[in-house]
């Protein structure tokens, strides 16, 4: 049984006791709440629904809870109920019960965890989205992997999301770019605020092979953003993280959205003209100033297209419009969410802005500055290069955006427990050992009657128990957008797996025959593997069947 199948057990039951007495069902909240005890010996589950809602319809807590108890002891599957402090009910479920969950997980397979929390929110999620003037760095990198994590999350959660890059092919940085570019294929000195590092000579040297003889500064900048795009749709492929839009903000120009989006905001009351500029009036809604749309020498600001970007995105469908930025961009907020209120938004419910926090690549307790290529900062190949691509990602998804992270390197490439990547894919790897080792005994799932009443073990009632509490983990990470959550349960599986494999022994000892418990605990081997390949498949990462 899982927490969600208690959860609905001990309301029905609550709309019984309700029922027969005369209260108000009104009173009962939409779901139970339902925890695992901190001690085992307090049972399997506990609720304070008596408590919670007690005062609320006149009773007392403790009766009430006597009441509910009384129901529950009903339901199949359900052993004892019993009553603590003022009210509290401490659930035990029969070991037929919990076995059962089981043959759900491998029944369900990569559907398990999958649920519908979300279901119906259409969700525009936008990250990375780094200007194409150079590599992606580590800050980028880390929405890489936290972004697409939280994708598959709300995915799996029910949501419909598109995941989006914006990207800037024009202003001073491409114009700086483009200089730094043209100066390398005439051997110059890079611009005093160019862009150094080898990347830009190898890009300048492409550029040259596909235009000998070519030398002015909008055929570096064309050709120079297409290439460095390129490079930087193909490193985020090797990574694992593809979008389903590439926006471009020149098409927001060439499509008239910027004017779309100012007499859009016109039409709402919240434009005036001052100074011979045009003004957004944000500190209607709380923003510390007014913002420029566009200046007295008619050029547009990058407020103004970040509006028409907003517009745009409402107009194709999303509700909601979630946006990952970098550490520098704490300031964006506010500004962003009167944008939203000044279209008649609710900032609320349709904008979401995380921001977060920095990352350092450490290499012999030293922090790494610069890379080899970009000569300026450390990338997302210096990273992949140094810890590969499943560490790199579940190393950037394993903390909370608001914590700045230091990646050791002598850490993510140890092959030992004290590698969260490591320990958690091991269990992966064993797992697989044991059911192939298992079909070269004869011994697979269908041998014989699954009794799920023989999983009676405390290490195999404490995996059971952590299996299910996987559907709530990734129902809440997807709610809270925090991906760290699910590997944080993935660890804590991992530690329940080995205490497992430790104490019951899943294949028959030397030539004894195959027994039912041997079949039970091999769909229980199965089941473990099936949650921990579909957690690290929500961060990204690789259930690998050998190590």
């Amino acid at each position: 049984m899982t927490p969600a199948n208690i959860a609905d057990a001990v309301l029905t039951a609550a709309k019984a006791v309700f029922t027969a007495r005369g209260l108000d069902l009104a009173a009962l909240p939409a779901a139970a709440t339902v925890e695992r005890p901190r001690n085992p010996e307090h049972g399997d589950y506990a609720t304070n629904l008596a408590l919670q809602v007690a005062k609320k319809v006149g009773a007392n807590p403790r009766d009430l809870a006597s009441a509910l108890a009384g129901e529950l002891s009903k339901f199949t599957g359900i052993a004892a109920v019993e009553i603590a402090g003022p009210g509290f009910l401490n659930i035990r479920v029969d070991a037929a019960a919990a076995g059962e969950l089981a043959r759900l997980v491998v029944t369900q397979g990569t559907a398990y965890g999958h649920g519908t929390a979300l279901a119906g929110l259409r969700l525009n999620l936008e990250f990375v989205s780094a200007n194409p003037t150079g590599p992606i760095h580590l800050g980028g990198v880390r929405w890489a992997a936290v972004g697409d994590a939280l994708a598959r999350l709300l995915k799996a959660a029910g949501a419909d999301v598109t995941t989006e890059y914006y990207f800037n092919d024009a202003g001073s940085q491409i114009d700086r770019f483009a200089k730094s570019l043209q100066a390398a294929a005439r051997g110059e000195a890079t611009p005093e605020d160019g862009y150094g590092g080898a990347y830009i000579a190898e890009i300048a040297e492409a550029v040259k092979a596909k235009h000998p003889g070519a030398d002015d500064l909008e055929t570096f900048r064309v050709e120079g953003v297409e290439l460095m795009f390129a490079q930087i749709k193909s490193s985020l492929a090797e990574f694992g993280t593809h979008f389903d839009v590439y926006f471009n903000e020149k098409d927001l120009h060439t499509k008239g959205e910027l004017d779309l989006a100012l007499e859009r905001l016109r039409a709402q009351g919240h434009i005036y003209e001052a100074d011979g500029a045009t003004w957004l009036r944000t500190t209607d809604f709380g923003d510390d100033k007014d913002r420029v749309l566009r200046k007295s020498d008619g050029e547009w600001t990058y407020f103004a297209a970040d509006c028409a970007y907003y517009l745009d995105k409402r107009e194709r469908g999303a509700e909601k419009i979630v946006m990952m930025l970098g550490a520098d961009h704490h300031g964006y907020v506010g500004r962003m969410r009167a944008m939203a209120a000044c279209f008649g938004d609710d900032p609320d419910v349709n904008l979401e802005i995380l921001i977060g926090q920095l990352v350092n690549l450490v290499r012999d307790g030293q922090p790494m500055r610069m890379s080899k290529r970009a000569g300026t900062v450390v990338t997302m190949e210096d990273l992949v290069d140094a810890i590969g691509v499943d560490a790199s990602r579940y190393a950037l998804a394993r903390y909370s955006i608001h914590s700045p992270i230091d990646i050791d390197v002598d850490l993510w490439t140890r092959a030992t427990r004290d590698n969260p990547v490591y320990y958690v894919q091991y269990v992966a790897a064993r797992s697989a050992s044991v059911a192939r080792n298992a079909a070269e005994l004869g011994l697979t799932r269908d041998v014989g009657e699954f009794d799920p009443a023989l999983l009676a073990h405390p290490k195999e009632l404490e995996l059971l128990k952590a299996l299910g509490d996987y559907p709530a983990v990734v129902a809440g990470a997807a709610e809270l957008r925090e991906p760290h959550r699910v590997a944080t349960y993935l660890e804590t599986l991992a530690g329940d797996y080995h205490r497992f494999f430790d104490n019951c022994r899943v294949l028959p000892m030397g030539d004894a025959p195959i027994e039912p418990v041997n079949v039970a605990r091999l769909w229980l081997n199965d089941a473990t593997r099936t949650v921990i390949a579909n957690g690290l498949g929500l961060l990204g990462v690789t259930a690998p069947e050998r190590m």
